[in-house]
């Protein structure tokens, strides 16, 4: 080949190789580039979890997860490894619904009156008209989110109204009980208390708050009598062949008389229990080992599901309303219509919105900085040893504030936790083994306050000894947390709705399902954990990270934070009470009355 011919092929095939390098480097930047897109983006417009950068050089291959976790009919998420952290599964759903609740709300009279015939297949209750105008005039959120009250009531339907009246009638005079009602005349008041002699005093302080939310709206409430029980926790045990009975005969339109409930079924707490679910099929031995618990990763995913001990039976072991009675008391013969403060899944009290423990806001707003002005990155818990008696004679070990206490101070060690280290592109993988005396005192500052009580001597003496005791804290004191913990006393938590309205992102452990329960979101407006506190170490760690804050996603947790405050700012209002406690005794006034057709609403729309 000649000389010219020679160099025209070797420049031609020079274009040719620097083409191809062009164009090798710019498909590779531009992966590169988008590859930086994608992790900044995370999901939904979340950050990367901080310490899980790229690496330098070659980007690592993009992994789509397609891996679904496993949704259980007990409320529970199953993580599946090879799909993304659930937390972040759980908040999109969790927002998602929440979203479509607010945008289905009635926002006319006839709107709110299709929607209730269309969920309860029945009219209105007397007054509906009325109640509309104060949750227009008041700016109640969700008007047809009171699902709480018909499970409550429903079962009731199906019981005589007669035979209601003769069990309210005896029940006014059994001990530990007091009356509210009015007449078509009167005020709402006290209209009969029962209480062992010297206990008035103490017993009959829950009943001044109850008559101040009444007040508001008693021009308005037909003549009722209602039997409240003073104490923290409920007390009427569900028999479940009593109670379906009674729940299919409303669901034909009928009535059982009290003679004709079927013969209770003595079991102790799983009376209450269908046949067939996990608690039903559970022997309840409380000296013996729980069942045992599956061993992979669970989280939340339906925390009204997940509070119910007959589909989790492990509840009866770690909590103290169910270990202070071992087996179990002997369930109810009839349905029961009395009041509590709070109620669970296995009895059938007709909870209230309770007004114990309601505050406006914290104050002063100095006392609960911004969410970015708290500096202390512990979970946080203070309180009383309460929700059991603790003596020898007591299964105090494993009730639910000694769990918390425990599992929070524990130095010897490891306990598996889900990786926070990942976006939401890639797989959780398995858990890691982390020390116990690395991860706790970093993240944790649980200790009971004050001095022990509820104890024999000899057991208050053990508890100081075994377990972290501090003085109470102020509230100003509080505010410097960004996270903190909420757990049942000897009922309900009235902590919670202080807890929700600071700039704190509340990890709530629960067995009562509370007459908000409708209208508010877990992983919206706080953090729903397991009663057995499970998974607490793991949503703890996702939010801020390990002992060293590495792995933190605080954007989530300031978030869900700030939207909590929003929720108890905008939702949980005196006027919010008012307005359940409005409508739940129009119903109950309905449920009452021996003619239940002439106390619905049937008016113009």
């Amino acid at each position: 080949m000649r000389g010219p011919r020679k160099e025209r092929w070797l420049r031609f095939i020079l274009a040719i190789v620097a083409v191809f390098l062009v164009v090798w480097y710019l498909r590779n930047l531009l992966s590169l580039e988008n590859f930086a897109d994608t992790v900044e983006e995370g999901f939904e417009g979340l950050p990367l979890a901080p310490g899980h950068e790229p690496e330098s050089g070659s980007p690592p291959p993009r992994v789509e997860v397609t891996a679904e976790h496993k949704f259980m009919d007990d409320g529970l998420l199953e993580v599946n490894p090879e799909g993304i952290h659930p937390i972040y599964e759980l908040i999109r759903r969790s927002e998602d619904a929440w979203r479509a609740k607010l945008g289905r709300a009635s926002t006319t009279f006839p709107q709110a009156v299709a929607e209730y015939r269309r969920r309860y297949r029945r009219h209105p209750p007397k007054g509906f008209d009325l109640w509309w105008d104060y949750v227009r005039e008041h700016a109640v959120q969700l008007p047809d989110e009171y699902d709480q009250i018909h499970a409550d009531l429903e079962p009731f339907w199906g019981v005589e109204p007669k035979d209601l009246l003769s069990i309210r009638t005896e029940l006014e005079a059994k001990v530990d009980s007091y009356t509210v009602g009015k007449t078509a005349s009167s005020r709402v008041d006290v209209v009969n208390t029962s209480f062992e002699l010297g206990k008035y005093d103490q017993l009959i302080k829950g009943s001044e708050k109850i008559l101040d939310l009444l007040r508001d709206v008693e021009e308005h409430l037909p003549p009722f009598r209602a039997v409240f029980s003073p104490h923290d926790g409920p007390n009427r045990l569900s028999d479940y062949f009593v109670e379906d009975a009674a729940r299919q005969a409303a669901a034909k339109g009928k009535y059982i008389g009290r003679k004709d409930f079927p013969k209770i079924d003595p079991t102790g707490w799983t009376s209450a229990c269908a046949p067939g679910s996990p608690g039903r099929n559970k022997s309840i031995n409380l000296d013996k080992s729980p069942p045992p618990k599956t061993t992979k990763k669970t989280f939340i995913h339906d925390h009204n599901l997940a509070m119910n001990p007959c589909l989790h039976p492990r509840h009866f072991w770690h909590h103290g309303h169910f270990l202070s009675y071992g087996r179990g008391p002997t369930p109810q013969k009839e349905m029961i219509p009395e009041f509590s403060y709070c109620s669970s899944h296995v009895h059938h009290n007709i909870r209230i919105p309770t007004p114990y423990g309601w505050m406006e806001d914290v104050l002063p707003r100095s006392d609960d900085p911004e969410w970015d002005d708290k500096v202390d990155e512990r979970a946080m818990w203070r309180g009383s040893n309460t929700g059991i008696g603790h003596s020898s004679r007591t299964r105090w070990q494993n009730s639910h504030r000694i769990t918390l206490l425990r599992i929070a101070n524990e130095l010897k060690g490891t306990i598996s936790i889900l990786s926070p280290f990942k976006s939401a592109k890639e797989p959780v993988g398995e858990p890691i083994e982390v020390r116990k005396a690395r991860l706790n005192p970093g993240i944790m500052d649980v200790a009971f306050a004050g001095d022990p009580i509820m104890c024999d001597p000899e057991t208050c003496r053990h508890l100081q000894k075994i377990f972290p005791w501090r003085r109470r804290q102020t509230l100003q004191e509080a505010g410097d947390y960004k996270y903190v913990i909420d757990v049942d006393g000897n009922g309900w938590s009235g902590r919670f709705k202080r807890l929700i309205t600071s700039n704190s992102l509340v990890f709530k452990a629960t067995i009562y399902p509370e007459w908000y329960i409708d209208r508010i979101a877990p992983w919206v407006h706080y953090v729903p954990v397991q009663l057995d506190l499970s998974d607490l170490h793991d949503a703890l760690v996702f939010f801020r990270g390990d002992a060293s804050g590495a792995g933190a996603h605080e954007d989530l947790a300031r978030k869900i934070a700030v939207a909590g405050r929003t929720w108890s700012k905008t939702f949980w209002r005196r006027e919010d009470m008012v307005a359940y406690f409005f409508r739940l005794m129009l119903e109950y006034a309905r449920l009452m009355s021996e003619d239940r057709e002439a106390m619905s609403y049937k008016g113009r729309v």
